[in-house]
């Protein structure tokens, strides 16, 4: 039995783990992928869906057993590991082409000439109350949904920053990009989705009020 180089009663760290993986120690990578799957399984659900995630989480880590031997520390390896993750899920994506999907760019703010926000003052209330209106768990669905539909540019920055919440400097090493780009393309994926999450609100209310205009 191979003795791990920890202190007793210490988990070995990530980086020490896939120095052993990359040695040859088996039980190192198995206990790395105990460690990262969960996070690698929900990361391709919320890049692709949930159908193709198994298939994607086991891609990502045979590419992570093919390349140990070529992290060198400069980063986190979990942030070495979603670079991979990522990169499968949006390779899957580009082979099965772009979603057919309705953009949410509809639902960015609009504001009028002087500068000032088109909308009414109770359609901006109305947008903090969306827990209100809906339950929990169908707030939740409501919200995939709009994640789902965001334009792929905004959705990955947006799900590797606020959703996986990483920093934004890993997510520019992450997606290649620089960290300014990737603050533009959180910020502006935030506006859509409350945006949408407005519009679900304002809409329910026009229901509960058999229409009234």
């Amino acid at each position: 039995m191979m003795v791990s180089p920890s202190a007793p009663g210490l988990e070995p760290s990530d980086a020490s783990l896939a120095a052993r993986a990359a040695a040859g120690d088996t039980s190192a990578f198995e206990a790395l992928v105990e460690r990262f799957q969960p996070r690698v399984y929900r990361l391709a659900c919320r890049l692709t869906n949930e159908n193709d995630a198994p298939d994607l989480v086991q891609e990502t880590f045979l590419q992570v057993y093919r390349h140990l031997r070529s992290f060198r520390g400069e980063a986190q390896f979990g942030t070495w590991l979603y670079r991979i993750a990522t990169n499968v899920c949006l390779m899957h994506r580009r082979a099965l082409g772009r979603r057919p999907v309705e953009s949410l760019d509809q639902f960015l703010p609009s504001f009028t000439e002087d500068g000032r926000h088109a909308a009414m003052p109770a359609d901006l209330q109305s947008a903090s109350t969306a827990d209100d209106v809906f339950d929990r768990q169908l707030l939740a669905a409501k919200a995939r949904d709009g994640i789902a539909r965001l334009p792929e540019l905004y959705r990955d920055a947006f799900v590797l920053r606020d959703l996986e919440d990483l920093p934004t400097s890993d997510v520019a090493r992450i997606l290649d990009i620089e960290p300014a780009t990737v603050r533009q393309r959180v910020h502006r994926a935030r506006l859509m989705l409350r945006g949408y999450l407005q519009h679900l609100v304002i809409s329910q209310h026009g229901t509960r009020g058999g229409g009234r205009s």
